[in-house]
């Protein structure tokens, strides 16, 4: 997990798309956003769904990248958020 957080810390976006997903994040709720977002009925374990969103983001930056007519900015601020909140979400310790 320690190689998701790595890679997270290198992630360089346009500081306007990183404030917006911010703000987003106020108002994102992990058990209603994340199966939407992943296409999943119940999330998984933090780490499993960043790594996850974290390709996904990938994808969706290069389109942003290239122009692509599929990009939505929407849908990269709802991934940065997620990626935000499950990059900070307190991760069991077991016993």
């Amino acid at each position: 997990m320690s190689h998701q957080f790595d890679m997270l810390s290198t992630l360089r976006r346009p500081r306007l798309l990183i404030t917006a997903a911010r703000y987003k994040l106020a108002s994102y709720r992990r058990e209603r956003d994340l199966p939407r977002l992943l296409g999943m009925s119940r999330p998984g374990p933090h780490g499993r769904c960043l790594g996850r969103l974290m390709l996904i983001e990938a994808g969706i930056n290069q389109a942003r990248l290239t122009g692509s007519a599929t990009y939505s900015i929407a849908r990269h601020i709802e991934i940065l958020a997620a990626m935000m909140h499950e990059s900070t979400a307190r991760i069991p310790v077991s016993a």
